[in-house]
């Protein structure tokens, strides 16, 4: 059996670049477009759902996270530019690392890839729902916590209420949003009574079965079928949809800037480094590790290259622009909010519309909500468009069954098939999952595909030095060690837990890769002498 690192070959990949037809996907994107879907892909999740979550790591510091997680999707953004300007093929990294690194390596990058858009797609959709009740809430529609939440997330909120509730008869003195009253609010959710507990279970009032509490985050599976429905409908109309929305998002975002700056207190940012930084250095890289889910989405623009105009010169535009406007926007919005409040105060779930009701400025946190939601609708369609043009990529390689994952609709130009799969997989695993444990695995899978392609990078400029390169990557190869070092150390910040999820989720793709994909590779099969061999000329 030939090798299991035998690469594919960079002509080969060339000449199926070129390829057109009814078969293949519509070339439509231009350099807006592709911005956009970089912007649409970043803006959201990091700046109205997990930026809370960072600050509980970092304190103020978690100015300087996003910038260190920045700085590491810059090194890598640099080298996926040089990549997709290269090699204008569907399927990112997995390419990428076909190209260089061989097939075995290929199949991990591109099995791991799914942990970033497939469960990213999912942790989103969990997000908006969080922000779509809170929507209800100002319309006075409430969901039952059990078809508002997974089953987990749900007794956890419906345990912090019966924790206010004991909190204003127990400790009618403290008042509410109090340093003092969140401390206390904490300690009786960490340590609740069995009363508490049975009370909450009340409060959830979940139905069973077979004798076990269930809980569904409905309006995150019905999100995630609507934004799966509009991918497969083509790709122009879901760039028109996206670009819509980025602009809706990102004058929200303006708007916080604006209107938040009047209300920032620069003691909350801390009068030294140990009240900027609680937990030293290492919080803030902690937080830039749990915020690193902020910046995934400027590397989707080059799962389009197949349907670029021009994507020699349009991919890096879209990948780099799209990278510099949110890393601002980003660092603006982590100082508004650690200054509008403390940040042992931040509310995990919705930071930012939180912020604003705490001053009473009710129709901001309305404005912001909206905001929040088209934000992460656009999000959620951008990962998901990530996720079935790599499958498509392993398909017409072999390594995934080419009839379902690579059939594209004669109308549409769409892998409809396999974008129904992703979409309602990722809906299935947003409704019963909580948030904080998918978005921990997507980071961990993510970087671990920056590394590979900084990696990549050297090894293909060692190995074809001559190749044509319409974007080159500066200082190589400082930029791409650089690279490796900055996210391989957020990588080691998210703990042993998540690497073990990846070492399992990488176990169960070499399962797959062994009884399938091998077997099936058009590259194995024709080095075997199976398939004729391409015409490289």
């Amino acid at each position: 059996m030939p090798s299991l690192f035998a690469r594919k070959s960079m002509t080969v990949l060339l000449s199926e670049a070129r390829e057109e037809g009814a078969h293949t996907l519509e070339r439509t994107l231009g350099p807006f477009q592709l911005t956009a879907l970089g912007i649409g892909a970043v803006i959201g999740a990091g700046i109205f759902v997990l930026a809370g979550l960072g600050a509980h790591y970092a304190g103020p510091g978690l100015m300087l996270s996003f910038v260190l997680s920045g700085l590491g999707c810059a090194f890598a953004g640099l080298c996926y530019a040089e990549f997709a300007a290269m090699i204008p093929l569907a399927g990112s990294a997995y390419t990428y690392a076909y190209a260089t690194l061989g097939e075995l390596i290929a199949w991990i990058i591109g099995w791991d890839l799914t942990l970033e858009y497939a469960m990213g797609a999912s942790t989103v959709s969990s997000g908006w729902s969080n922000h779509f009740i809170e929507l209800m809430d100002i319309v006075h529609i409430r969901f039952p916590l059990w078809l508002a939440y997974d089953h987990w997330t749900g007794l956890g909120v419906a345990l912090e209420q019966v924790a206010r509730s004991v909190m204003s008869t127990q400790f009618p003195s403290l008042v509410a949003g109090s340093q003092e009253y969140i401390a206390k609010l904490g300690e009786l959710k960490a340590a609740p009574t069995a009363d508490m507990v049975a009370r909450a279970h009340q409060v959830l009032n979940a139905p069973t079965i077979g004798g076990h509490e269930i809980g569904i985050n409905l309006p995150a599976f019905l999100i995630a079928i609507l934004v799966t429905t509009i991918l497969a409908i083509g790709i122009k109309e879901s760039a028109k949809f996206n670009a819509t929305i980025v602009v809706v998002k990102v004058a929200v975002v303006l708007f916080v800037l604006g209107l938040g700056a009047h209300y920032v207190s620069a003691a909350n940012w801390g009068h030294d480094w140990h009240t900027f930084a609680p937990y030293g250095f290492g919080g803030i890289g902690a937080g830039a590790a749990y915020i690193f889910f902020a910046y995934i989405g400027f590397d989707a623009v080059s799962t389009t290259a197949q349907e670029a105009k021009n994507p020699q010169r349009d991919l890096p535009i879209g990948i780099i622009a799209s990278l510099c406007v949110c890393t601002l926007l980003y660092i603006g919005v982590a100082a508004v909010l650690t200054g509008m409040v403390p940040w042992a105060q931040i509310n995990i779930e919705a930071p930012i519309a939180r912020a604003f009701l705490d001053r009473n400025l009710v129709w901001a946190s309305d404005i912001i909500t909206l905001g929040a939601l088209a934000g992460l609708t656009s999000v959620m369609l951008v990962m998901l468009l990530g996720q079935t043009r790599v499958l498509y990529a392993m398909a017409n390689d072999g390594l995934l069954p080419k009839r379902f994952f690579a059939e594209i609709h004669p109308r549409f130009r769409t892998p409809f098939k396999n974008t129904f799969l992703v979409g309602t997989l990722a809906g299935v695993v947003g409704a019963l999952t909580p948030i904080d444990d998918i978005g921990k695995m997507v980071n961990i899978g993510t970087l671990l595909a920056f590394v590979i392609v900084c990696i990549a990078i050297v090894i293909l400029r060692r190995t074809e030095p001559d190749r044509a390169r319409p974007f080159r990557t500066p200082l190589v190869p400082l930029v791409p060690i650089l690279g490796v070092i900055f996210n391989g150390y957020m990588m080691i910040k998210l703990g042993w837990l998540n690497w073990a999820r990846l070492i399992v989720w990488l176990v169960i793709g070499l399962v797959v890769y062994f009884s399938y994909g091998r077997r099936h590779s058009l590259v194995q099969q024709r080095a075997a002498g199976l398939l004729p061999a391409v015409d490289e000329r």
